[in-house]
């Protein structure tokens, strides 16, 4: 491992091609190296693909996708050789072995410039240490960085020293985190990609490093390393989520609707207590939620087993919730305490993970420190061997049973980061290996178990950690944060971070996970900022109901409650296209406005899909500063156009918060509903917004959408409206046509 000031490279030598020949693939290159050979390929439309080292012992599914290379030339360079695939290229050097990715021409990512007195590099471009390897890239001045998985701290990496490894981070504080992904991204039109389930270090332009560089530490044997050109960031984005997979379809659409939740509902009572009282008090909800100890005995959790003294007939609970158009979901984690005749049956069956130094099944027991008193203490417990099929199997069913049998609608899948380095899979990995992917395949599981439960085949997890390619298993929450101010930022940022990495889907625990008791200002302006994320849960230790909070509180989070609902055909539609691109719904700055950088030094704001933005209130008395970047846009509440760029420094009322829509949008608005059962199982259109002259069809599933035509000097015609929609206009007059409407054309 690389010491984290004062690393050791004098010793290293790069890797060095011993031949100018080089045998072509048809795709790409083989090249014989001073450590073996090595493998450059076009793997798709600018994706190109080196791998040195041994093939991978395993492979876990991360790169879901089949090379589908375009026509690709190699020809020979001074000192090395170049691929062109379509309008990327790949110049690959050979003494010292060095990597240059060009796009329309411009050179966008290079090995390391970063010169020594006594040697062409101070840091070697590629080299290797055993089963580590080094590679290095260049990096210009105030070139920004952006990716890595779900991180806490300021969105551009640059500078930073990132660790690509799953962990319980135990709240948002720190750089570590539940959901980790070795794949970063520039607005200068580069991508990189380190296929491994092994630990990454990331130093982006780490200053103890070079500040002049991005390091790669990768603890695996095999290099593999996916390098992606794009115009765009949100074209590399779409060509990294081509690989690595995207949601198979959108969510459903009843997880799009409020998620009730705290720790915890104690008894059956309880909690049909709380979904009663929501639908007493008119406050729209579609899904409560049982957490950990909720439904369980936890000295014997996890064996799929209500608690039979709290539970003893389940389907009564989950009937009297589904009379109340409520949908249950139920936590689970993937550990089997020692206390239940489960582990011993799995320990026979070489179900678990075992101990490398015993070969017997591996006890996980839990440091009690960072839980104290606010948690109860966890068993001691052995972990499912999600490598051995037969187990795979067994989970899935039992979860499927569950869903289909007592009425769950869906597993909160918690932990999943416990996997040590001394656990040995039936695969014959060590947990060195397995413990970045065990998350991923433990919530793959899951995933599949509510796809063959779903009627309609259409899955859903809520799951906390993961990797690269747990953007197929929709959807993550950001776990436990703090319940202050500095918390729910951080959980912001979170969202951002993991959708720049490929993610579409993320919520946040509203009000904060642990800390003191939220006032009723910080869960209002929690709240309001999370009716713009993907999905919508409540979550925390206590109260967490809307109404725990004071009758103006609950009034005001009701208002923003009725508004989420009201943009489900919006957030239904934009899910629908992230099936496509892999664009999440969250937008920060850097990936919807990467030619602005004075937009992408603003981490809190951000693009609800394409048309909305959002500035939250992260500080105590309505004090929120928000870039609005170039062009048009209206205020969502009053419809006043404003101009940018501007910067803006004001104190909102407490019943709102910065967000304006883009000019050329139409925004489509559905009613408001007590649960999306009321829409009768898809969303329904009751308006829509026309903000200035449209500019592009709007954002709406396929079966709602209706025609848009318009070319320059003509009337923009929107044509195909359903009978009794609203059309609210902004900023532009219209003529109505029975079905159609009519934007007249101005300069």
């Amino acid at each position: 491992m690389l010491d984290l000031l004062k690393p050791n490279w004098s010793a290293r030598s790069p890797v060095t091609a011993v031949s100018a020949s080089a045998t072509d693939r048809g795709d790409g290159l083989d090249l014989e190296t001073d450590v073996g050979p090595a493998t450059i390929t076009a793997f798709a439309p600018g994706v190109f693909r080196l791998r040195l080292g041994p093939e991978a012992p395993t492979d876990y599914g991360i790169v879901a996708a089949e090379p589908t290379p375009p026509e690709v030339t190699v020809s020979l360079v001074a000192d090395g050789h170049r691929l062109v695939a379509g309008d990327a290229a790949l110049t690959v050097s050979r003494n010292p072995l060095k990597v240059s990715l060009d796009h329309d021409g411009r050179t966008v990512l290079g090995s390391t410039r970063d010169g020594h007195f006594t040697r062409p590099h101070r840091l070697p471009p590629i080299s290797r240490d055993g089963d580590r390897w080094l590679v290095v890239f260049g990096l210009d001045s105030g070139e920004a960085v952006y990716g890595l998985g779900e991180k806490w701290g300021p969105l551009n990496r640059r500078g930073q020293l990132v660790i690509s490894q799953v962990e319980d981070s135990l709240g948002v504080n720190s750089e570590i985190s539940y959901k980790n992904c070795p794949f970063a991204w520039s607005p200068d039109g580069w991508g990189l990609f380190v296929h491994t389930p092994a630990t990454v270090r990331h130093g982006v332009g780490y200053p103890p490093w070079s500040h002049r560089a991005y390091v790669l530490e990768v603890d695996d044997p095999c290099l593999d390393l996916f390098l992606i050109a794009g115009a765009t960031p949100a074209e590399v984005l779409t060509r990294y989520t081509g690989l690595t997979g995207r949601m198979p379809a959108p969510p459903p659409l009843w997880s799009l609707g409020v998620w009730l939740s705290k720790a915890y509902y104690e008894t059956a009572d309880e909690l049909l207590a709380a979904a009663q009282e929501a639908r007493r008090r008119g406050v729209p909800a579609d899904v409560i939620t049982l957490d950990g100890r909720a439904w369980l005995d936890t000295a014997t959790r996890f064996a799929f087993e209500w608690d039979p003294a709290r539970y003893p007939e389940p389907r009564k609970v989950t009937d009297a919730l589904r009379d109340l158009d409520f949908r249950l979901c139920c936590w689970e984690y993937p550990l089997v305490s020692v206390k239940h005749p489960l582990f011993q049956e799995m320990a026979d069956k070489g179900w678990l993970l075992t101990d490398k130094a015993t070969g017997k099944p591996l006890v996980h027991q839990w440091d009690p420190e960072p839980f104290g008193p606010v948690l109860t203490p966890l068993p001691d417990s052995g972990l499912p061997d999600f490598t051995h099929p037969e187990v795979y199997a067994f989970w899935r069913e039992q979860n499927r049973r569950l869903m289909q049998e007592d009425g769950v609608d869906v597993i909160k899948s918690d932990f999943g980061e416990q996997v040590p380095p001394e656990a040995v899979a039936a695969n014959g990995d060590d947990g060195r290996r397995l413990h970045n992917v065990y998350p991923l395949l433990y919530n793959r599981c899951v995933y599949e178990a509510s796809q063959a439960a779903a009627p309609d085949g259409v899955g859903l997890v809520f799951g906390r950690a993961g990797w690269a390619g747990s953007q197929q298993a929709p959807v993550q929450w950001g776990g436990d944060p703090q319940a202050d101010w500095e918390g729910m930022a951080a959980s912001i940022r979170g969202g951002l971070s993991w959708g720049m990495s490929g993610a579409p889907c993320y919520a946040t625990d509203i009000g904060g996970f642990y800390g003191a008791q939220p006032d009723a200002e910080l869960f209002v302006r929690w709240t309001q900022a999370a009716v713009f994320c993907s999905h919508m849960r409540f979550h925390g230790i206590g109260p967490r109901e809307p109404w725990a909070f004071g009758e103006e509180a609950e009034a005001i989070v009701r208002r923003f409650i009725d508004l989420r609902y009201r943009l489900i055909p919006y957030i239904a539609g934009l899910l629908e296209a992230a099936t496509e691109t892999g664009l999440p719904a969250m937008r920060a700055m850097a990936l919807a406005f990467p030619d602005d950088p004075a937009a992408q030094r603003f981490d809190d704001q951000y693009l609800f899909g394409p048309d909305l933005f959002v500035a939250p209130v992260v500080r105590p008395g309505g004090e929120v500063r928000y870039y609005l970047p170039a062009g048009r846009w209206f205020d969502f509440w009053t419809g006043m156009a404003v101009d940018g760029p501007r910067l803006v420094e004001t104190t909102v009322p407490f019943d709102r918060i910065p967000v304006f829509v883009r000019s050329g949008a139409i925004l489509p608005l559905g009613p408001t509903v007590p649960h999306t059962n009321a829409l009768g199982g898809r969303p329904k259109l009751e308006r829509i917004a026309i903000y200035g002259r449209p500019d592009g069809v709007p954002v709406l599933p396929a079966d709602l959408s209706f025609a848009v035509a318009s070319e320059p000097g003509t009337a923009v015609r929107l044509s195909g409206l359903p009978e009794g929609l609203t059309v609210e206009t902004h900023g532009v007059e219209t003529s109505r046509h029975g079905d159609s409407v009519e934007i007249p054309w101005t300069e």
